[in-house]
């Protein structure tokens, strides 16, 4: 089943790999480029401001309830009116790339322990990661090939997790005690890998489908509902927010039609409101 939205707005255009799309209670879009580098911020009316210049490697963004952002990339940390706070940096751990917070404000962020960039070396499985309020961090569990959208069922019960390189949008049980059990797969991209994730207040599941030129909403029994056609080929990411929460922002790393456009960031709109989204609190 495939849609064409009716009305795709183009946002912005001439970035190298759009990721970490998160929306704020004033309506104002953060989004990073992995490539080029920078952590942005863009007004309702169409305003950008860098708010953490030249960062690369950023995958995921959250807000912080004091202020600033909370980001990935070599690192985990707090960046606020242009101050820098570490909130976790294993010896171990090259890099991060997409996260997330629970309900309680904590970090869950998927580690990577190789370039996904480069086709050289070994490509060892990551972990995903919870950064606890105190600043320290409780392996969840490992075993996921690449690392990549995150998000959390509205009642907290169900936590998602990509798996890019074996094709696998997952799913787990979280426990009353913080554990994530049962693990299986919740459904398979059709179209392109999965990269970015988002929930709905149904169950419902949409996935940036990198390679696929759309992006997927799976039913909450993991059953295709909708590919929504994006004007790209390389979809990386995408969120739900806006008012309420139906504002659907998905970003890119090309545009089909006008190569010379880049990275954009379209906007269309959704038919169930999104997940709300928990402040930082690390």
């Amino acid at each position: 089943m495939s849609s064409a939205p009716e009305q795709l707005e183009l946002l912005e255009s001439g970035y190298g790999l759009i990721e970490g799309p998160r929306v704020d209670a004033e309506d104002r879009l953060y989004f990073s480029d992995v490539i080029r580098g920078g952590v942005f911020r863009r007004t309702p009316e169409g305003e950008v401001e860098t708010i953490v210049p030249k960062r690369r490697g950023v995958g995921g963004i959250a807000l912080h309830e004091a202020g600033g952002v909370v980001v990935s990339g070599r690192n985990v940390c707090h960046v606020r009116d242009g101050q820098t706070r570490i909130l976790f940096d294993p010896a171990d751990t090259p890099s991060f790339n997409d996260l997330f917070t629970d309900s309680q404000g904590r970090i869950l962020v998927g580690s990577m322990r190789y370039d996904p960039f480069s086709r050289e070396g070994p490509r060892d499985p990551g972990e995903l990661y919870r950064v606890e309020a105190d600043g320290e961090a409780t392996r969840l569990y490992d075993d996921i090939a690449m690392a990549n959208g995150i998000g959390l069922s509205a009642d907290g019960r169900l936590l998602f997790q990509n798996d890019s390189a074996r094709n696998e949008i997952l799913v787990h049980d979280v426990a009353e005690d913080g554990r994530c059990l049962n693990r299986r797969v919740f459904a398979r991209a059709q179209r392109g890998t999965p990269d970015g994730l988002a929930v709905d207040e149904q169950g419902g599941v949409w996935v940036a489908e990198h390679g696929g030129g759309c992006v997927t909403r799976y039913a909450s029994d993991g059953a295709l509902d909708q590919h929504v056609e994006i004007p790209a080929r390389l979809v990386i990411s995408l969120c739900l927010g806006g008012p309420d929460r139906r504002d659907l922002y998905v970003t890119t790393a090309d545009h089909r039609e006008d190569p010379d456009l880049g990275g954009c960031i379209f906007r269309t709109r959704a038919d169930v409101p999104g997940v709300p989204v928990a402040l930082a609190r690390v």
